[in-house]
């Protein structure tokens, strides 16, 4: 096999499922400590939500830092990093838990997008969309079997399975990611300018976020969705329980699952011609809201809808990312494309962290499923900002 399936690339792959294995079953296990130990839903959105939100902070530097020093150096020093904050987590109980989410945020930040630009820059063309979507999913494979391991630690109440489990990992990660190796984005050329006017391109960038308009209505879209995946993420721990028949693993496995499914038999089907798919696009969107709106309606109508969003969330998850990402690649501006990815990219951070951050204090005030509703109606409004007219969209 070539192209996005040859062997330096599926090494890539394996590092970046290894990488996010962690977070697969931090997601479960963060929720269940914070309610044992009496925690607000407001303290637990905070906690889980600090992790991305530190990655949106530092995601548009990486971008450049990874032009400046190369991917490989960069790797190599984040997961030594992402080890110690692994490490911490072992260490202290829920108030450094905080910390320890921040410190990985910052690794993720550097993590992902020394992988994803070392994929679009080493790819041709037809090939980006698979590459990207090839990445996604394995960023997304530990979903399956993370929820279900956490929640047999949880369970077995033995007090050294986490810690060994995220030593494990944390080492695991540092011998795979230490012998893979990814193409320098410097080697793209895109400039001959010197590093510090590269610093200088990367804070003007910031005001594309508004001027140029494919770049806001991305990331307008990504966004929103984001927040409906966050609070399915953060939440879903705590809100299937109280379903008839919920059970939190097998929700968060079977949307993992969908997404792992629908990224690898659809990855053909995302467009990737730099045009605006209207159609496919509202239908994403739309997907969201009615997903959001069965996991609702599930406190009422019982699991089995609580499993249809499941399905649902998975398959928009799997397709919106990717898609919105491959048009990017093409209608950016090349001098600057690495930054503006990584503002892109940042708001889908800045989402799934809002979905902790502002659906917690909703879920305390109301109720989960009141939560899940507003959830469906912000998916809903974005129906209408996916719709474009013209069939082809031109760069700003």
């Amino acid at each position: 096999m070539g192209g996005a399936l040859s062997w330096p690339f599926m090494r890539l792959y394996i590092l970046t499922l290894l990488y996010f294995s962690a977070n697969a079953i931090l997601n479960v296990i963060i929720p269940l400590k914070g309610e044992s130990l009496g925690a607000s839903n407001s303290m637990i959105g905070l906690i889980m939500g600090a992790y991305l939100f530190t990655t949106m902070i530092f995601r548009p530097w990486a971008g450049n830092w990874i032009r400046k020093h190369g991917p490989i150096r960069v790797l190599r020093i984040i997961l030594v990093v992402n080890g110690a904050a692994l490490v911490l987590y072992t260490l202290t109980g829920l108030e450094g838990y905080l910390a320890a989410r921040m410190l990985q945020g910052v690794c993720t930040a550097f993590f992902s997008m020394a992988l994803q630009l070392g994929i679009i820059d080493a790819l041709p063309d037809k090939e980006r969309s698979q590459g990207i979507s090839l990445y996604s999913l394995c960023a997304t494979l530990p979903g399956m079997i993370g929820p279900l391991l956490a929640i047999g630690m949880w369970e077995a109440g033995d007090k050294a399975v986490f810690p060994s489990a995220m030593i494990a990992i944390a080492i695991l990660t540092g011998v795979v990611g230490y012998s893979a190796r990814v193409k320098p984005n410097a080697a793209e050329q895109e400039s001959g300018r010197s590093a510090r006017d590269q610093g200088a391109t990367m804070l003007q960038s910031f005001g594309q976020l508004y001027r140029n308009r494919q770049l806001l209505k991305c990331s307008v879209l990504m966004l929103v969705a984001s927040v409906v995946f966050g609070a399915v993420t953060t939440f879903m721990p705590l809100y299937a329980s109280q379903i008839a028949g919920g059970n939190a693993a097998l929700y968060l496995m079977l949307q993992a699952g969908t997404v792992v499914i629908a990224r690898f038999a659809l990855r053909k089907r995302i467009p990737s011609d730099g045009r605006w798919h209207s159609a496919f696009v509202m239908a994403l969107m739309l997907q969201v809201a009615v997903a959001a709106l069965s996991v609702s309606y599930s406190a009422t109508g019982g699991a089995s809808f609580l499993y249809a969003g499941a399905a649902l969330m998975g398959l928009a998850q799997a397709l919106i990312y990717p898609a919105l990402t491959t048009y990017l690649t093409f209608v950016l501006p090349p001098i600057n494309r690495n930054v503006l990815i990584g503002l892109f990219i940042a708001m889908a951070d800045l989402g799934v962290s809002l979905g902790g951050f502002l659906m917690g204090p909703i879920a305390d005030v109301f109720s989960y499923a009141f939560m899940y509703m507003i959830c469906a109606g912000l998916g809903a409004s974005m129906i209408a900002v996916a719709y474009e007219r013209r069939k082809q969209v031109g760069s700003s």
